[in-house]
């Protein structure tokens, strides 16, 4: 009985740079093209109904954007139907474990990247109102990890919105007259790539420092699932790492090559860090900061400027068996 040979790839800086240069043609030439007939206030506009998670409707948005949803809707031929439904149940099976480690650990690990975290910043949506913002996030990954939604097509077109809204981001970023471009193009492939590791490969490995227990089989399938998602929200396939040793070697180079100190990763590490305190009973308040710091690792918590706090080892082990962790992240 022969093995696979798993492919190993590197992700070499000359990629990753030429990646800091590019967004997502197709989205972004429909956000333009509202923009060229409607202005400003039509890409707004559209920006509400993108940012509605209830209304999956086309019927009262323009011709071009039902012919970019039915475009983008067709599963990429390397997904694989039964490996997805894996990766679906590994999801429902550590559910609120994965919500604590989305809050506590993916989340932070974004903000490390400091140019991306520029473009959360001026953005405003996730600062401004934090836990409404978390709230949708669960609701979206709740979506695409039941199957469902992937039947009835809900998954797809949920997560074809949220990349349109990402789009419509990136145009008021561009045209904001805040962006350098030394900073790279605004939620650019390399920030989209790491972003989808960090619900992915820093899923898996927070469930790893927690003590659960998985298979590589099931981490793969969870992988690969959250890879057709991140297909969908419009990650170049060459930036999707094809199995956990790939998704190793990305996650060390972007976060090599992106992860320093700034005064907005610290900023929006706060913001989320006070919504999860005060989610937390009084009495263990300190509990999300010790839990980041448990998953983040010291080096990491003091970039992002998170608080040392007293009791960390007595407190951290505590919050899988806490429901209010997970409140936020899981639907």
């Amino acid at each position: 009985m022969s093995t696979a040979v798993k492919s190993s790839r590197i992700f070499p800086d000359k990629v990753l740079t030429a990646s800091r240069l590019s967004g997502d043609a197709t989205a972004d030439t429909l956000i333009a093209a509202i923009a060229s007939a409607q202005g400003r206030g039509g890409v707004a506009e559209f920006m509400r109904w993108l940012g509605n998670t209830k209304d999956l409707s086309l019927e009262q948005q323009p011709q071009l954007v039902a012919e970019f949803m039915q475009q983008h809707s067709v599963l990429p031929p390397w997904a694989n139907r039964q490996q997805m439904e894996r990766g679906m149940r590994f999801f429902e099976r550590h559910a609120a474990a994965i919500g604590l480690t989305l809050g506590c650990y993916s989340l932070p690990y974004c903000y490390a990247g400091a140019d991306g975290a520029r473009v959360l910043w001026l953005s405003q949506r996730i600062y401004n109102d934090t836990q409404k913002r978390l709230e949708e996030t669960g609701e979206w990954l709740s979506a695409v990890t039941k199957r469902r939604n992937w039947d009835s097509n809900v998954a797809i077109i949920y997560t074809l919105k949220v990349r349109l809204l990402h789009a419509a981001v990136r145009w008021f970023t561009l045209h904001s007259g805040q962006w350098d471009m030394d900073w790279g193009y605004p939620i650019n492939q390399e920030d989209m790539a790491g972003t989808n590791g960090a619900f992915s490969y820093i899923v898996i490995r927070g469930l790893r420092k927690s003590g659960i227990s998985t298979t590589e089989e099931e981490e793969e399938a969870y992988l690969h699932h959250l890879n057709v998602v991140g297909y969908f929200m419009g990650v170049q396939e060459n930036l999707l790492p094809q199995n956990l040793r790939e998704a190793f070697h990305l996650d060390r180079a972007i976060a090599r090559r992106n992860f320093q100190a700034s005064e907005q990763g610290q900023a929006l590490t706060k913001s989320l860090l006070t919504t999860i305190e005060n989610l937390s009973p009084p009495a263990l308040r300190n509990l999300p900061a010790a839990q980041m710091r448990f998953f983040l690792g010291d080096a990491l918590a003091d970039l992002l400027g998170i608080p040392a706090v007293p009791l960390e080892k007595r407190l951290v082990g505590l919050a899988n068996s806490l429901p209010f962790f997970s409140k936020l992240l899981t639907v």
